[in-house]
Parts: structure tokens; C-alpha cells; sequence
């Protein structure tokens, strides 16, 4: 988000002399985005955070792609994904391209026993099922159904679950993923009309300094490979942070939704942007008002984008079988629309309670063999009566 928060202890003045009661420096370090040019923030570590003790050996994550090209409208029943304990076992990517990666993960536990940390891609984590915290070296950011968590590349951070029954929905991207700058003004202000504020913005609270040196694991991801580094110094060192450039929390539940007397196009439910996509939120909402209006979508040929969207809760006009955690895949190239008999349905309706989360790239996804495993076959052949 841009602008300025800050946690803990800071010096008055910025690269200057901040020192420990027992005389020792604070380890200073610049987090920086687009090398010097954007988004920034300062650290202030007990210990300096360059204290490699071991670099294990590395694995690789990189997606196994089925289908590098794709012209079939798809769907993914995404709570048939296996349960896993460990929580970068668990993350299954699904869907993918050089501008982002979506994957899903149940993960039944934290990842308490070592820290993660996406040197690559900014992460925007949707909760879907579970509670619990997410913890930094900015503070710790407590979590619900319906939250994003958007984590910027480069942060370590652990999973604090309170049970076992989890469900995330995972887009990564190698750009920042920010709020659409539509509804920000030049400063990076939220405007008037934007669907949220920064009221509605989790920040990171509760800045507890860890002083502790020992083995530390740090599991890290760069070019679709997890790096095991064990650092001599406790990540969650700092005594006190400042910037523009740190993890936030935002629910899908204050989002506000655009409404009009006629049906309104996707981008109004739009949440965040990167390079080349975008996030949307379909949430609970007044029908159009319009005496003769249609709330039903209408037929659509993007052809610019392929469109997915993740099924959270509720029923969808448009669509007669929903299950949640179902995601759809509708390629650009051929048109996508609503099921028969859904948009007579749809007259005279007051109010859809429907919650989704809709992802639409501009450039073609390649598909995984994690997403064939829980494909269903025949969803595309759902239009016929």
C-alpha cells in the first residue's frame, strides 16, 4: 500500500548512529522495490541479517505443465486437492504464465519448524477456509475467512493456523500487485469512489522482537526452487521498521460493491491489479434497478483475456452447478456465458449473495497436471440443454 506506517523503535534520522542499551549498533537494512526507484522500506535488526550459517540443498517447485495451450472452457474442483501437512508441500499451482502463477493449499499446519520467504513474486493469499496469523518481521497480521493476505516479495513470514481445515487460493506474480490505480489519486490516496479505504487495510500489529541467535531455517523460493538457508540470527529480529513497503490484510467482506440500473461489467468488482492481470471480488449485492433489466450476465467473447474465477460461497445466477473451491477457466478465443435457463431465472431478482474471486490475464494460461488431476471433464459441454 502506498503510504507511510511504521512499528517499534526508529532512529530520529535515517542511516544515522542507532545503538542497543549495551552500546552495540542496530544492524540498518533497506528494502527496496525497483532497485531505488518505488516502494521502500527500513529495518532495524538486533543481529545483521546476513548471517549464513548453511545453504542445504535445493529442490525444485516448478509446475509440471500438461497443457501449454488451451482453447476448452475448464473446471477445477479444488477441494478435491490432498491435504498436506507441510505448507510449501501443500501449495499446488494450477494454472500459470510468465505474468502469474495461481495455485490452491490446504495446508493442516503452519510452517512452524522454518520460515518462507518468495524472493521472486509478490503473493496475494485469499483465505478460504481457517483463522490464524500471519507473522513477519513488520509484526503479525491476524486472518479469517474471506481475508487477502498480500505479502510483497522478499518478506519471511510463517503461518500460524489455529486448526487443521485450511484452504488458500495463491496468485503470485514477479511484479507488485497493488490496488487498481484507478482509485487512487496521484499521491496513491484511495479516492472517493473507490470500492474500499484504508480504514478497511489490516496492518501489521503486535511487533514482538525476537534477539535470539541460534539455527534458523529459511526456506527460499527463487526461479521455481526452494533454497534451504540456515541463518545464525532469529528473522524476526528488527526492534522497530518504517515505509511504504510492508504485508497487509484486506477483507473481501469490505469490499463495496459498484451497483447500476443496468448490469455493470466485471471491472467494477476489481481489487487489485499487476502487470498484465487482475483480481476482481463478486460479493453480496443489489440487483440492477432497471424495470426491464437482465441482472444475468450477458454473453462474452473477451477476446483479450483468459478469465477464471474461484467459487467461495453462495449461489451464482449464471451458473446452475457450483461447488466451492471450484475454479472455472474460460480461454479467450471462444465466448463464455450464462447456463440455459439461468438468465430468465434471473428477472425480477432483488439481490445475488454470491462470493467469488475472478482473476482475468491478458496473456494464455498453461495448465498443470496438479489441475487435471481435479478437472472435471464434461464442464464444458454445460451449455448444451
Amino acid at each position: 500500500m502506498a503510504f507511510y506506517y511504521k512499528q517499534g523503535e526508529i532512529p530520529k534520522k535515517r542511516h544515522t548512529q542507532f545503538r542497543k542499551p549495551n552500546g552495540q549498533l542496530y544492524s540498518e537494512e533497506l528494502i527496496s522495490t525497483e532497485g531505488f526507484n518505488s516502494l521502500y522500506s527500513l529495518v532495524y535488526h538486533c543481529h545483521p541479517p546476513t548471517l549464513v550459517k548453511d545453504i542445504g540443498t535445493p529442490f525444485s517447485v516448478e509446475p509440471k505443465i500438461a497443457l501449454k495451450q488451451n482453447m476448452q472452457s475448464r473446471s477445477f474442483v479444488t477441494f478435491n486437492t490432498k491435504p498436506e501437512d507441510d505448507y510449501i508441500k501443500s501449495r499446488k499451482a494450477l494454472l500459470t504464465n510468465s505474468d502469474l502463477t495461481i495455485s490452491v493449499a490446504a495446508p493442516t499446519k503452519g510452517n512452524s519448524d522454518y520460515f518462507f520467504k518468495n524472493s521472486d513474486n509478490d503473493e496475494v493469499i485469499f483465505i478460504h477456509e481457517g483463522t490464524g496469523k500471519l507473522k513477519t518481521i513488520f509484526g503479525e497480521i491476524p486472518f479469517e475467512y474471506g481475508d487477502y493476505l498480500v505479502i510483497p516479495r522478499g518478506t519471511i513470514y510463517q503461518f500460524e493456523f489455529d486448526g487443521s481445515n485450511n484452504r488458500l487460493m495463491i496468485t503470485e506474480s514477479p511484479t507488485p500487485i497493488y490496488p487498481p490505480k484507478r482509485y487512487q489519486n496521484s499521491f496513491g490516496q484511495l479516492l472517493e469512489h473507490s470500492p474500499y479505504c484504508e480504514r478497511d487495510i489490516k496492518l501489521p500489529q503486535n511487533l514482538t522482537t525476537h534477539d535470539e541467535l541460534g539455527d534458523f531455517k529459511v526456506m527460499i523460493k527463487k526461479q521455481n526452487t526452494i533454497y534451504p538457508y540456515t541463518y545464525a540470527s532469529h528473522p524476526f529480529d528488527a526492534i522497530g521498521w518504517d515505509g511504504y513497503s510492508y504485508p497487509y490484510g484486506f477483507s473481501i467482506h469490505n469490499f463495496e460493491p459498484i451497483t447500476g440500473r443496468l448490469h455493470m461489467p466485471p471491472p467494477i468488482h476489481q481489487t487489485f491489479e499487476g502487470r498484465n492481470f487482475v483480481i476482481c471480488s463478486f460479493v453480496p449485492r443489489m440487483y440492477d434497478y432497471h424495470p426491464l433489466s437482465i441482472p444475468a450476465p450477458y454473453n462474452h467473447s473477451n477476446v483479450d483475456s483468459d478469465e477464471i474465477l474461484y467459487y467461495v460461497d453462495g449461489d451464482f445466477m449464471s451458473r446452475k452447478h457450483v461447488e466451492r473451491g471450484m475454479i472455472t477457466l474460460h480461454p479467450k478465443g471462444i465466448p463464455h456465458g450464462p447456463h440455459p435457463g439461468t438468465v430468465e431465472k434471473s428477472i425480477g431478482k432483488k439481490e445475488t449473495l454470491e462470493l467469488a474471486v475472478m482473476i482475468d490475464p491478458f496473456y494464455p494460461l498453461m495448465i498443470t497436471e496438479e489441475a487435471m488431476q481435479v478437472e472435471d471433464p464434461n464442464y464444458y459441454k454445460s451449455w448444451v440443454e
